[in-house]
């Protein structure tokens, strides 16, 4: 995968070349993945080859519980070539919405389309629409080759919000998250390790404020995964699309109290330099406020010893 970093006090982890992780993940512990880390749409060039050029998708290990991904972007793909493609794969995915960006390594995915396959899905939707009937719009022609009817693994559609539910041993937590339409934010925990993934973050008019939802997510987070879209220039103008600040995705973190902050969701026109400046940047402000600050990129792995 690339980089491994330690979210908290602990050894790292690596990945043998067939993709099993290396490292003894056992107890409360956990590996997190990052496969893609852009927001809005996927782009590539030697300008972004660092930070890479994949849409959202995060990829959560622990002992004794299936993986669990967030997201489905563009990034899935890269997860699948580590992935079996005998009808053995089983998963479980938490989509925070249905923007394309957050949908669109789906159909690209040929692991889960096997025999004998499982891929749980679970995704916020409107209220007068059925899940699986909005994944069926999205993948068919004229759109795309493929109906969602003609995948033949077992694909299991759940419409989710505000709820808890358990998948092996990881307890997982859904909330709604201000953004434009249905979205959420998750919490995992397995024992008392805990990462919040908060992909898509509209920041509010007082940027002193965070939502409810958002705090109960990100509260004491060993690791918080959270939107870092924007500058405040480009916020000025695009304050109603959806996205933050870096600056503010460090005052939810702090005001959660968060052990470590991921900046996540980057803008597809931040090439790797100007994200090299805005990462200092935000390590220096988060410095002055006493928290731990990495920055997503494609590669990336964080390992997160049990809680002791």
């Amino acid at each position: 995968m690339g980089e491994t970093v330690t979210g908290v006090e602990g050894s790292a982890a690596e990945r043998t070349s067939s993709g099993e992780v290396a490292t003894d993940l056992t107890g409360d512990s956990m590996l997190i993945s990052f496969y893609g880390v852009r927001g809005s749409t996927p782009c590539s060039g030697p300008e972004l080859a660092r930070y890479g050029g994949n849409t959202a998708c995060v990829v959560l290990e622990a002992a004794d519980t299936e993986p669990i991904v967030f997201d489905l972007g563009t990034g899935l793909r890269y997860w699948g070539e580590t992935q079996p493609l005998d009808g053995t794969f089983e998963a479980t995915a938490l989509v925070t919405h249905l923007h394309w960006d957050h949908v669109q390594g789906l159909p690209f995915f040929p692991n889960a389309d096997r025999v004998g396959a499982r891929f749980d899905i679970y995704a916020p939707c409107a209220l007068h629409q059925e899940l699986q009937t909005a994944w069926e719009e999205f993948m068919r022609p004229p759109y795309f080759p493929v109906k969602a009817s003609d995948l033949r693994g077992d694909y299991n559609f759940r419409r989710i919000c505000d709820a808890e539910f358990d998948v092996g041993r990881a307890n997982i937590m859904a909330r709604p998250v201000p953004h434009v339409g249905d979205t959420n934010g998750y919490r995992v925990s397995v024992g008392q390790t805990t990462v919040a993934y908060i992909s898509d973050h509209q920041q509010p008019e007082d940027p002193t404020t965070v939502d409810p939802h958002v705090l109960e997510l990100a509260q004491g987070a060993d690791l918080l995964i959270h939107d870092a879209q924007y500058t405040p220039e480009e916020f000025a103008e695009r304050a109603h699309w959806g996205h933050c600040t870096v600056a503010y995705a460090i005052e939810v973190a702090v005001q959660a109290e968060a052990k470590c902050l991921a900046l996540f969701h980057h803008d597809p026109s931040h090439h790797d330099e100007m994200m090299d400046t805005l990462y200092e940047e935000a390590k220096a402000l988060a410095e002055s406020r006493g928290l731990k600050l990495i920055c997503a990129r494609e590669g990336l792995q964080v390992s997160l010893p049990a809680t002791q």
